[in-house]
């Protein structure tokens, strides 16, 4: 792995998620609620070791609680600002699942709430002209010619979601859907936007602060038609109501 972790089985992984899910399945919110049951795994370096190098041992765990819509407005379209801070570095772990990611937003997210946003929007580390991420989420776009846009860039985890999204504009609502980069001047070639994430789903974007002026998207109030489309699609799948594509649905 990028930071030199060893790599968890698959069938061990699965096991370990399965036995923690099927134990605490008492706490798995009501069907129609909104809310999850939230899944973490994770991995720590232990060991008797504190040079600055891989850990001569690791644990790895798994723990599960409940939780609502990661953003506070739930399907309700937000506003976020780009920040003038980066998230990763240039060829960085960005595109790694590491805790050093998270941190180095803390700092721009209180910013950006102290001032009445969601979060932030990260533009690429070595131009500062292409979108990445959205906080904790991946960025979406709806252009005006009925595309599915998410940005393309090697400081982005490989979201699931985001895949998921993209598998389902081409095969559900029959989209162009591609991967390429989108530049902060031409946020007037898309009609929607949003973030997503295993946590956040799917978070429409009202506008997004930038260089002092505003740019709204479909509405700061109303969800745009198709981010609405691919959030009941997606949501569906994960409740049991929508058929899902192969190999996506694991019983617990």
């Amino acid at each position: 792995s990028r930071i030199s972790m060893p790599e968890i089985p698959e069938e061990k992984f699965l096991e370990a998620v399965l036995k923690v899910v099927r134990a605490n399945a008492s706490y798995v919110p009501p069907y129609g609620s909104g809310a999850t049951l939230y899944i973490r795994p994770f991995m720590l370096g232990v060991g008797n070791y504190i040079a600055a190098g891989p850990a001569p041992e690791y644990l790895f765990s798994v723990f599960c609680f409940p939780v609502g819509p990661y953003f506070k407005g739930g399907m309700m379209p937000v506003n976020f600002v780009v920040s003038d801070y980066d998230r990763a570095a240039p060829y960085g772990t960005g595109a790694a699942k590491v805790g050093g990611n998270y941190a180095a937003s803390f700092y721009p997210n209180k910013l950006a709430k102290e001032s009445g946003f969601a979060d932030c929007i990260y533009l690429d580390p070595l131009t500062h002209t292409k979108i990445e991420e959205v906080g904790a989420a991946n960025f979406f776009g709806i252009t005006t010619d009925d595309e599915f846009v998410t940005p393309a860039s090697p400081s982005i985890l490989p979201s699931i979601t985001k895949y998921s999204l993209l598998h389902l504009s081409r095969e559900y609502l029959h989209m162009k859907a591609t991967e390429r980069d989108v530049l902060i001047d031409n946020l007037d070639e898309f009609k929607e936007a949003g973030a997503c994430g295993t946590a956040a789903v799917i978070t429409p974007i009202g506008g997004i602060q930038y260089k002092g002026r505003l740019h709204v998207f479909h509405s700061e109030t109303e969800v745009g038609p198709i981010t609405a489309k691919l959030y009941n699609i997606l949501c569906g799948i994960q409740f049991g109501d929508v058929e899902a594509p192969g190999g996506w649905i694991l019983k617990a």
